[in-house]
């Protein structure tokens, strides 16, 4: 029963393992919710929401009275637990920019912060770890046309703070596939768009980086009526895969292991199905010399 800490300051998925560890406690004690939340006198849905990670914090006296109850022993297992509590609740490098960024997109900071691998379809804009500062200002600056004096420039740095996970140590394995539409979107105008692409043919020489492009010509695809999606890995064997779909006003992530197969074996076919990784430089320069 321990937990892993150097999760490079990604606090939600830390309560996400110690969450699914609780559970692992608790049912192997026999105990219902109901049973665990008496015995330390909270509610029953406390303990649903603890276990689902749905707490703001985890407080070190309930976690400490849960050990007991759950009937964890050994003294260097219970500190292990409570150190791993104390960083949870830590708040992420990206609370420093919560007057721009929602509630809802935080969760996905911790996600990308932490995951081993990130898989993602992009179907209208370049995937936000790939994008130059001015292809990020025309795009915030054309979906936030009523911000606030200051709030684009908020958002841009908050995305390029983001893009220095590619070069890390220990970077997580980022491939995306995009849709040729993605290139050719006028995002800026032609020099910003030239920008880009020299961008991503720069990014995709990186190791860690698989870019793939689908061309118009390929026809319909498995990801046509899905929109843009990413799918998250984790090293935690406590954690499963994770699929954040982004909206306007929010996002929904699914763990689901039903849900999650049709997001992961779409993205196997778009990878099939679209340019091979191999080519992937040749067609962003001839898409770049048609600007």
């Amino acid at each position: 029963m321990t937990a892993e800490t150097d999760w490079g300051g990604a606090p939600t998925v830390l309560r996400m393992i110690l969450g699914r560890q609780l559970e692992d406690l608790r049912t192997r004690a026999g105990l219902s919710y109901e049973e665990a939340g008496r015995a330390i006198g909270v509610s029953h849905s406390t303990i649903r929401r603890m276990e689902a990670a749905k707490v703001a914090r985890l407080r070190l006296t309930d976690a400490e009275k849960l050990l007991q109850v759950y009937g964890v022993t050994d003294q260097q297992e219970i500190d292990t637990f409570l150190k791993s509590v104390r960083e949870a609740n830590k708040r992420g490098w990206w609370h420093t920019y919560r007057d721009v960024l929602p509630d809802w997109f935080a969760a996905y900071l911790s996600l990308e912060q932490a995951a081993l691998q990130i898989r993602a379809y992009e179907n209208q804009v370049v995937h936000g770890l790939l994008q130059t500062e001015a292809y990020a200002r025309a795009l915030l600056g054309a979906g936030n046309p009523h911000a606030a004096a200051g709030a684009t420039d908020r958002r841009v740095a908050l995305r390029m703070r983001r893009q220095e996970l590619l070069t890390r140590e220990a970077p997580p394995r980022l491939w995306v596939v995009m849709d040729e539409t993605v290139l050719r979107w006028p995002v800026g105008g032609t020099d910003v768009m030239r920008a880009q692409i020299d961008h991503l043919i720069e990014l995709g020489r990186l190791p860690q980086v698989t870019l793939q492009i689908m061309p118009f010509a390929n026809g319909p695809h498995p990801a046509m009526s899905a929109g843009s999606f990413h799918l998250f890995r984790f090293r935690a064997p406590e954690l499963p895969d994770v699929v954040y779909l982004n909206g306007m006003v929010g996002a929904v992530y699914l763990d689901k292991g039903d849900d999650v197969v049709v997001y992961r074996e779409a993205l196997d076919r778009l990878g099939a199905q679209a340019a091979p990784a191999r080519k992937t430089e040749a067609v962003l320069g001839a898409l770049r010399r048609e600007l």
